[in-house]
């Protein structure tokens, strides 16, 4: 599984984001593309320690449990709910999300997996920093594929 930490699958992520274009559609669900990397963006600011969403009665149940179905190679099921302090519903700019998301991305990498948060994920509760940066890397992967790059 590919992890956001290792410097190749970083650069990779990147230059899928360097082919989004304002223009840019969905393939599915309702964001547009300058909402998804602002979604993209606080979802980043997680695991930086930035961010403490609650976690909700469902996470805490079964959060720990369904992190196998997670953390592999499989892509993420399309149009899956998501945590509701990062759903983005109103205008955004797309050049500042654009870059925004990309400043988050480099320095959450070249902070290094010992500077990830301690706060638990919302849904799947306390994480590792291998988990975090494999699940950032595919929750960036999932919203990159959502438009086609």
């Amino acid at each position: 599984m590919n992890n956001i930490f290792e410097q190749i699958h970083m650069e990779e992520i990147l230059e899928r984001i360097e082919h989004l274009s304002v223009s840019s559609q969905p393939i599915w669900g309702k964001m547009d593309v300058a909402q998804m990397l602002a979604h993209c963006s606080l979802f980043q600011d997680i695991p930086m320690g930035k961010s403490f969403p609650p976690r909700g009665w469902l996470g805490i149940f079964v959060g720990k449990f369904a992190r196998p179905v997670f953390f592999n190679d499989k892509p993420l099921a399309k149009n899956m709910s998501t945590i509701p302090t990062i759903l983005i519903t109103d205008k955004k700019d797309f050049e500042l999300e654009k870059e925004n998301l990309k400043q988050k991305i480099i320095s959450f990498q070249q902070a290094g997996p010992e500077n990830c948060s301690s706060h638990p994920h919302p849904f799947f509760g306390k994480l590792t920093s291998e988990q975090w940066g494999k699940g950032i890397y595919k929750h960036l992967d999932h919203h990159l594929k959502q438009f086609g790059v």
